[in-house]
């Protein structure tokens, strides 16, 4: 059973302040709660230790992809192929952040899935939770939240690990159909441009659609002011890398030429793409039958167990389905993935509050594990999930 705490004094004033409004959901249900979830700190040890092993998992299962050449397996555009294996083969293109979202049971922590291309809900992991702690006057290092500084350390080492290279950094997401911002990406973006400027980067931010491609001199954004174009040998991009190989083939091949003449240098990595495809849930299961952290997965529903239908690309719940042993089906959510192929997880029962909410874990990995927070809502949790977050204590 989760334990909640009421902290009163929300953090709404600082979030306007900062501009943060979206947050605030005054049209929805409030996505932001005025409880937090209270952990023991050997609750804390578990996730950290399951975000840490599960990790090493993950890579463990992405070399046995590219030496099998599994690619098509897991969904992968025959157009990311070789980007994917020259990013793989490079250990200077190292994997920024990702986020392990995982359900606490009681046979222990169970990995749900793996968010490691294009990751969200950092500003209110690592920022909103630790603010509200203090409007409430409470001690804000009760928490396991360390997600903003391990980022810096993460740029800190790229410019390391690349000293080649100029620290540069250009940072995109995409519009909404009218041409808008999406605030929740802009406010992603800001955080991670943040946390590189403070680790020695030049930084700038401008929508994909603004930015300029070359595959023999890399990646530029015109100033709007004197009119010039500003190159950058970092590119982060708030853009799955499948939805720019389905409808920008002839970026990815600029990209794959640029990045193997060290003229960019993109984050997070192709290979990223081998973590999201939730089929490596499936080839997780192969190689660690029974793990303790993980659920059985194939690629059919199950007999003899309930399970979830997810599609191999889907995003906040879209086109999940849990299914009865047999296939029946208990609850659906609608999506606009549902022409990817499908894997088969066990279904496991997600701790619930008193008043029946159901609560996922989420837990960021910047090199290693950094961060908690929780997303609640019913038994298929979708983008009208609330965001929670925690005391250690």
């Amino acid at each position: 059973m989760i334990q909640l705490k009421t902290l009163p004094v929300s953090p709404d004033k600082q979030l306007r302040n900062i501009g943060w409004d979206w947050m605030l959901g005054t049209d929805t249900v409030p996505y932001l709660t005025n409880e937090v979830v209270t952990v023991s700190e050997a609750d804390v040890e578990a996730y950290h230790e399951a975000a840490a092993e599960l990790f090493e998992m993950y890579v463990a299962a992405a070399q046995h992809v590219i030496d099998r050449d599994r690619f098509s397996e897991l969904g992968i555009p025959a157009n990311l192929v070789e980007l994917i294996r020259q990013s793989w083969d490079d250990d200077r293109q190292i994997h920024l952040y990702g986020r392990f979202d995982l359900a606490m049971t009681d046979r222990g922590v169970k990995l749900i899935e793996f968010n490691a291309d294009t990751a969200t809900c950092l500003p209110e992991t690592a920022v909103v939770q630790y603010a509200h702690l203090r409007a409430n006057d409470l001690d804000e290092s009760r928490q396991f939240n360390a997600v903003y500084e391990t980022l810096v350390g993460q740029f800190r080492y790229l410019r390391e690990q690349n000293p080649d290279l100029d620290p540069s950094l250009l940072l995109s997401t995409t519009r909404d159909i009218d041409g808008n911002g999406i605030p929740e990406d802009d406010a992603n973006v800001a955080l991670i441009a943040e946390a590189a400027r403070e680790a020695g980067f030049d930084t700038a931010i401008a929508y994909i659609d603004t930015v300029d491609f070359s595959a023999t001199e890399g990646i530029f954004r015109q100033d709007p002011f004197s009119g010039r174009f500003i190159r950058y040998d970092y590119w982060f991009k708030l853009v799955p890398w499948e939805v720019m190989a389905e409808d920008e083939p002839d970026l990815c091949a600029l990209l794959t030429q640029a990045v193997r003449n060290r003229r960019t240098l993109v984050l997070n990595p192709a290979y990223t793409l081998l973590f999201q495809s939730k089929y490596i849930l499936k080839v997780l299961w192969e190689l660690y039958p029974n793990h303790p952290l993980l659920l059985r997965t194939e690629t059919r529903p199950f007999a003899d167990v309930p399970s979830v239908e997810k599609v191999i690309f889907g995003r906040e719940g879209a086109n999940v389905r849990i299914l009865e042993p047999g296939g029946q089906v208990r609850q659906a959510a609608d999506g606009e993935y549902g022409d990817y192929p499908k894997v088969y997880q066990q279904y496991v029962t997600f701790p619930t509050d008193a008043a029946g909410h159901t609560y996922q874990a989420g837990v960021f990995y910047a090199g290693e594990p950094c961060g908690l927070g929780f997303r609640r809502g019913g038994l298929i949790l979708d983008n009208g999930a609330q965001f929670v977050g925690h005391m250690v204590g």
